[in-house]
């Protein structure tokens, strides 16, 4: 395959980026997205040019770190795939293929398609911790969960931090995120003690950090490569509005 590729390129974040159109060669439509940037940079490399920064690690749809806009899709065209697991096989021999970082205000871009996303961090810290009582450790069973909690709490759990509900959201908000890492918890019953000042001090933080509101619109679900539904948003709200007026009932 030979594909034209149009790379967003930006040497650090106070300088102005642009696009920058490159040719590639004699891909094979069994390499990943992910090794045709390498071959890419390797390249690049031998001719002495600056290689494209991105972000990768585990290779295997499991860290959330190639997070990219290809095509103007987070993550591709393929649903239910990180843009490591996506193949070149679903794209043409002459295509010409757009890649950007995310954009989104709460991730501020490092280096061409790396973007600084520890606003993620600072959510999972306004959560607080969870209470582990010390002592042996307690029978499997001595704490039922029913199977449909059980299943709803694993399915948010999936989540991995890739920040495509966020590159997709015309909003630019990590609610779905923000609702997978507390619905995880607010499901089962270790996460009960610290359930109601955990749902809002994640909220906080997901304001604070710069993300902005969720208007239902739904595109985070689209792309979302573990499929996190959009009803858990709707958990999250419910969590939140119990917990303020709670907190308005001891006031």
């Amino acid at each position: 395959m030979n594909l034209t590729l149009r790379i967003w390129r930006q040497t650090g974040p106070e300088d102005k980026g642009q696009m920058v159109t490159y040719q590639v060669e004699d891909i094979s439509p069994d390499m990943s997205f992910l090794e045709m940037l390498d071959v890419l940079n390797e390249r690049l490399t031998l001719a002495g040019e600056e290689p494209v920064a991105f972000d990768h690690d585990c290779r295997e749809g499991i860290c959330g770190m190639c997070g990219m806009m290809i095509n103007g899709n987070a993550h591709g065209p393929q649903r239910g795939t990180t843009a490591c697991q996506l193949h070149m096989r679903q794209f043409a021999d002459g295509d010409t293929i757009d890649i950007e970082p995310w954009r989104a205000r709460a991730f501020p871009v490092v280096k061409d398609l790396v973007v600084n996303r520890n606003a993620f961090d600072q959510i999972i810290a306004g959560g607080g911790f969870v209470t582990a009582p010390t002592g042996s450790a307690p029978e499997a069973h001595a704490a039922p969960v029913a199977k449909a909690d059980a299943d709803a709490a694993f399915e948010s759990a999936a989540c991995i931090g890739c920040g495509a509900c966020v590159a997709a959201c015309p909003n630019g908000s990590g609610m779905l995120f923000t609702a997978a890492k507390v619905t995880q918890l607010s499901l089962l019953p270790q996460g009960q003690p610290e359930r109601y000042t955990r749902v809002i001090g994640m909220v906080d933080s997901h304001d604070d950090a710069g993300f902005g509101g969720c208007t239902n619109a739904g595109e985070c679900t689209v792309v979302c490569p573990k499929g996190i539904p959009l009803h858990t948003i709707g958990r999250l709200n419910r969590d939140y509005l119990a917990a303020t007026a709670k907190h308005t009932a001891r006031s």
